[in-house]
């Protein structure tokens, strides 16, 4: 699957028409269509790390605090917690709030809250709960990452250099490669000892709401290959690698949105009363 998308990008003119197409739906008339589609991010990425909840069971926690039976606290901790870190950057997004180390640690420390651990290191104890950087190596999935006393200025670096070029991106095109540069590239430098791949996919999205983007979905179901884009960007230096992969997820993203969206107003289903909430045409 990683080869054809490498071959077949999305090319700059069909992003536009993809937009286009989305935006054209306006689903901002479509009630709690936002709501769902942070729901749809939340069940994604947290399913990426080990979350066994259904989209329904995500659904259901997210608004109406059911735990789902038979499954371990910690998913359900898991997906609250992603929840609050996305409310988190989507409010900082209305301020355009400027990309820190400090602002990173938080979107970590959200992510981690109820499920951070605490580890003693030579070099002190660290609340993996706290946004707090490991003093420690580590390695994940065949991967070995910086050693850690390169983390703080690694991040220090990302940090600054997104901070001076990522609200100035003219194109589409390239605000959405400087989010999934991003995105691999804190993923990459691996700061903290838990929640990477997270706080990676929520700095993403952070920079996509500044510039009022939909926001970018790595889908569970293409958790091997985002592994080896990852990968093999690494192994080749090659950044253009994780760049198609990415494409290739927002594309599927945006096609499978506008196809929703067309298939329920060609049906003209009944609304279904979504409890407290109103209406909506997708649940």
């Amino acid at each position: 699957m990683l080869n054809r998308i490498r071959q077949n990008p999305i090319m700059p003119n069909e992003l536009s028409t993809l937009l286009r197409r989305y935006r054209d739906l306006n689903l901002q008339d479509v009630l709690d269509h936002e709501r769902f589609n942070e729901y749809s991010i939340v069940h994604h990425s947290t399913s990426i790390e080990g979350s066994t909840l259904t989209e329904v069971e995500t659904r259901l926690l997210l608004e109406e605090d059911i735990t789902p039976k038979g499954k371990p606290l910690t998913h359900s901790l898991m997906v609250k917690d992603h929840y609050n870190a996305l409310r988190y950057v989507l409010d900082a997004a209305v301020a355009k709030k400027a990309i820190t180390v400090e602002f990173i640690q938080q979107i970590n420390a959200l992510v981690m809250k109820n499920t951070g651990s605490v580890y003693n290191t030579a070099l002190g104890e660290i609340d993996a709960s706290k946004g707090m950087f490991r003093k420690g190596n580590v390695s994940a999935g065949g991967s070995y990452f910086l050693t850690f006393d390169k983390v703080v200025p690694y991040t220090t670096a990302l940090a600054k250099g997104l901070n001076e070029t990522f609200l100035n991106a003219k194109s589409e095109e390239e605000q959405l490669r400087i989010s999934f540069s991003a995105h691999f590239d804190l993923v990459s430098i691996h700061p903290f000892y838990d929640g990477n791949g997270r706080t990676s996919r929520l700095l993403m999205n952070y920079i996509q709401a500044c510039h009022g983007l939909p926001l970018a979905i790595v889908f569970k179901e293409d958790k091997a290959d985002y592994y080896v884009a990852l990968q093999d960007t690494r192994k080749q230096e090659d950044k253009e690698i994780f760049y198609a992969f990415m494409f290739g997820q927002y594309k599927k993203h945006l096609e499978q949105e506008i196809a929703s969206y067309t298939q329920a107003m060609t049906s003209k289903p009944s609304p279904k009363k979504d409890k407290g909430n109103g209406y909506s045409l997708f649940f």
